[in-house]
């Protein structure tokens, strides 16, 4: 098969078109002949050699896919040959053909083309395991997202409006993605304006991918009882808070990462996102949004496009 190979670690061009042996597919997984992937920050990482793999992981880039089953490990029961399925990933989905375990599969969304679906995996895993099952976010409470333009902000607003969240982000333009207050984060202070907004009291959870810049802020913009979610160090690894600033509203700081769970936490991600997500999709009530389709093998082009953040929504390469 063919798949992208990191030739060594450095700027998009090092990512290559090249022929490599196709996956071997364990009981409990099935093969994908994989139609779209979409990139995820992720993969800038590990082209720059910051972000290996999981032991035992494709050495490949791509965290999701979409595509057509080709052939099931003999302890799977769910899916067959045939079957058109979108996944989430440990790697491997910038290639042909990818082995994943059954229980990382969903089915194809009513409604949603098998090649858009690819878009879908990783951002409902990593907003559902991190909002909503580890921050609680609930109806009526408030929300600000970090970065939504991009494919977790995108996502993290649709789910939120329909689940009778008010959402606030920091982001150019997103009201037509049903955000209810829009934060210019290169013209405003979002602290004020959370606090403007919101009668002084700040918002109930925080989805950030920036990291140590926007610690002390983001504390500083949580209501009493508030969750700050990290999932991503854009900014930096490294900041100083002020510990008092936690104390008297009883605020949570939680951090998680989607890639290095095992596969059965992530098997049990997968279904809690089937059952609470994919009817709100099927309903049309949050909708991929994708800015660019790529063949596999502009990849670097795809990676240079998400490092310049020109882009709003999902970058997928098709193979």
């Amino acid at each position: 098969m063919k798949a992208i190979v990191i030739s060594e670690p450095g700027k998009p061009e090092v990512l290559q078109l090249r022929d490599v042996a196709d996956p071997e597919v364990k009981d409990d997984e099935v093969l994908i002949r994989v139609l779209a992937t979409a990139l995820n920050r992720a993969d800038t990482l590990q082209r720059l050699g910051l972000y290996n793999p999981p032991p035992g992981s494709s050495p490949y880039l791509g965290l999701e896919c979409s595509g057509t089953i080709e052939s099931v490990g003999k302890g799977v029961s769910r899916w067959k040959v045939g079957d058109q399925v979108c996944a989430l990933l440990s790697g491997g989905g910038y290639a042909e053909k990818v082995s994943v375990p059954a229980g990382q599969i969903f089915p194809i969304p009513a409604g949603i083309s098998l090649k858009d679906a690819a878009a879908f995996p990783e951002v409902a895993c990593t907003v559902w395991s991190t909002v909503f099952m580890m921050g609680r976010l609930s109806v009526g409470e408030s929300f600000l997202i970090h970065g939504g333009s991009s494919g977790i902000g995108t996502f993290a607003i649709q789910i939120a409006k329909h689940l009778g969240v008010r959402v606030f982000v920091t982001a150019a333009a997103c009201k037509e993605l049903g955000a209810d207050v829009c934060i210019n984060y290169k013209t405003e202070d979002f602290v004020a304006k959370v606090k403007a907004e919101t009668d002084g009291k700040g918002v109930d959870v925080i989805l950030d991918c920036i990291g140590a810049p926007y610690l002390q802020k983001n504390l500083d913009s949580l209501n009493f009882d508030g969750r700050l979610c990290i999932i991503g160090l854009m900014g930096g690894a490294n900041a100083e808070i002020k510990l008092s600033s936690l104390l008297p509203k009883r605020l949570t700081v939680l951090g998680a990462a989607l890639r290095p769970r095992s596969p059965e936490n992530k098997a049990v991600v997968v279904r809690e996102v089937e059952k609470n997500v994919w009817p709100a999709i099927e309903a049309g009530k949050v909708k991929p949004v994708i800015y660019k389709y790529l063949p596999l093998s502009q990849a670097a082009e795809g990676h240079s496009l998400m490092e310049s953040s020109n882009h709003i929504g999902k970058i997928l390469l098709e193979t």
